[in-house]
């Protein structure tokens, strides 16, 4: 069962959107290439799962975004 999220601890609304905190992506353990507002994971990480994303094979998990962040830093 997943995890409910908390209004004002795993995010806000804002302007009708749902803004993701921080505290609540580095819990989900993978930058999902949305461009969050708070995404705490380094820029080259970020750039992998957009670029990803784009191309129509989007980061789902943890051991995917792992798998993803060692190939950038070679």
């Amino acid at each position: 069962m997943a995890k409910r999220l908390v209004e004002g601890e795993d995010y806000y609304l804002e302007g009708g959107l749902y803004v993701f905190t921080g505290k609540y992506l580095l819990e989900r353990g993978y930058c999902c290439g949305s461009r969050c507002r708070h995404c705490p994971y380094p820029r080259a990480a970020q750039n992998e799962a957009v670029r990803r994303r784009l191309e129509g094979h989007p980061i789902r998990s943890p051991a995917e975004f792992e798998a993803a962040l060692k190939a950038v830093e070679q």
